[in-house]
């Protein structure tokens, strides 16, 4: 009604129970473990992603996920070109890590967009909550680039999902994701949501315990 749409970022470290998967994909109980780990059970593919949705719809106090769509990580690269790159404010200094990225506004470019989203290790704090602001910065940047695009071809979003066709699982019809991009081209983005927490170091990994309240709200 209001033409305007938000979008949840969810900490990859988030503990939340997860759906294990056992022999023959079924389920066998639940552990308590970062959102990273539910798609690890599985295929990688369908079932894996399945038992995701199974994951965050749980943590959302059993939220109705109507679609999902996941992608490989090796079709980001392709997905950035597909929209002439990506404009960010780079605020780290990767210098030792991609002397191209170079601080200040860049459009990203197949390799570098990689290296700027998943890259953790060797910046300031290494935490994730920092990468996601990153993350942040990039969407704001890709869909401002989706958004040009779809306003100067009708069949721009159609192209752009081809593009990456064969790295995305997903349970929504080519019709109906293509006609949701257009559509939200046309809205107004509002807050992009992050709950609050504390970064946590586990046994071995860092944990992310999000607060109670700020999860509610």
């Amino acid at each position: 009604k209001n033409e305007t749409w938000s979008i949840l970022q969810l900490n990859r470290d988030t503990m939340m129970d997860i759906p294990v998967l056992g022999l023959g994909g079924k389920e066998a109980g639940t552990i308590f473990a970062q959102l990273a780990l539910a798609h690890t059970y599985g295929s990688g593919l369908k079932d894996s992603a399945d038992n995701l949705e199974k994951a965050v719809s749980g943590f959302l106090y059993g939220l109705d996920i109507d679609y999902y769509a996941v992608m490989n990580m090796d079709g980001i690269a392709i997905l950035n070109d597909a929209v002439g790159g990506v404009e960010v404010n780079v605020t780290d200094d990767f210098s030792e890590i991609d002397p191209s990225i170079k601080k200040g506004q860049m459009v990203l470019s197949g390799q570098q967009a990689v290296t700027y989203v998943q890259t953790r290790q060797g910046l300031g704090d290494q935490l994730n909550t920092t990468r996601m602001k990153r993350h942040r910065e990039y969407m704001t940047g890709f869909l401002d680039a989706m958004k040009k695009g779809i306003n100067s071809s009708g069949s721009f979003a159609l192209d752009t999902y081809e593009a990456v066709d064969d790295y995305v699982v997903t349970d929504c019809s080519t019709t109906a994701l293509t006609t949701l991009v257009n559509r939200l081209a046309g809205y107004q983005l509002g807050e992009v949501v992050s709950i609050q927490g504390e970064n946590v170091m586990g046994e071995k990994y860092m944990e992310y315990h999000v607060d109670k309240e700020a999860l509610d709200r």
